[in-house]
């Protein structure tokens, strides 16, 4: 999955501009990086001229089932499995046929229109193995979050004209992005609503990135800090 954003709707982190910056490395544009995906993998979603998303079943693993769904105008790409999907059904009201990516879509809308819920709640009662993308037009809001012992893969990186990309394959975004990399931190997501990257476990703590050595893949390594005090969920 792929999700390309431009800076009026995220800010690149400054981390990984200063990895591209200390490590030249060859790069992509985004528009390259989206017709990358869809010549070799499938289609894509056009959101506006500032929003890309895409996904395909291409080489996708049985325990990490990727799907796409959109209401409202809220737009998710999700990959993985919940553990509690069934529970979680019964807590949003959704029919037994509501898979993964709908659930993310219906906990994002119930709790954005009970502010002020904390963004943490719509991820902190999942559990299983996942990552999603999710994106609110309405609003113009970017939600991207990670299960919490990274058993879903989730990159994210800087293209070469400046666009944010998230994507479950580093290869691809290797390219693109080049030193301006990084594995999204897990246990984490990133909201524009809320101005950046949170633990949603410990949201108090403070998030930082440390550069990697000059042969890494990753142009950085984002880390939690202080002790685990896991946030309350009800």
């Amino acid at each position: 999955m792929l999700g390309v954003f431009s800076s009026s709707i995220v800010s690149a982190p400054e981390e990984l501009v200063a990895a591209g910056s200390r490590t030249p490395s060859p790069k992509s544009t985004a528009e390259t990086l989206v017709k990358r995906f869809v010549e070799s993998n499938g289609s894509a979603v056009s959101v506006g001229d500032d929003v890309q998303l895409a996904y395909s079943h291409h080489k996708e693993s049985p325990w990490r089932p990727r799907s796409f769904a959109v209401k409202d105008e809220i737009f998710c790409v999700f990959s993985g499995v919940l553990e509690n999907l069934g529970s979680l059904r019964q807590q949003y009201g959704l029919a037994k046929s509501a898979n993964e990516v709908v659930l993310v879509i219906e906990a994002y809308k119930a709790l954005r229109d009970r502010a002020p819920y904390p963004p943490n709640h719509v991820v902190s009662h999942l559990s299983g193995a996942f990552a999603f993308i999710l994106f609110d037009k309405s609003t113009s809001t970017l939600f991207v979050a990670s299960d919490q012992d990274g058993k879903a893969p989730l990159y994210w990186g800087i293209t070469a004209d400046g666009y944010v990309a998230f994507a479950d394959d580093a290869d691809l975004l290797k390219r693109a992005c080049g030193k301006s990399l990084a594995s999204f931190p897990q246990g984490c997501f990133y909201s524009t609503a809320v101005g950046g990257l949170r633990s949603y476990e410990n949201p108090n703590n403070k998030i930082t990135a440390v550069l990697a050595n000059e042969d890494d893949i990753w142009g950085a390594t984002f880390k939690v800090e202080g002790p685990a005090v896991v946030a309350a969920t009800q």
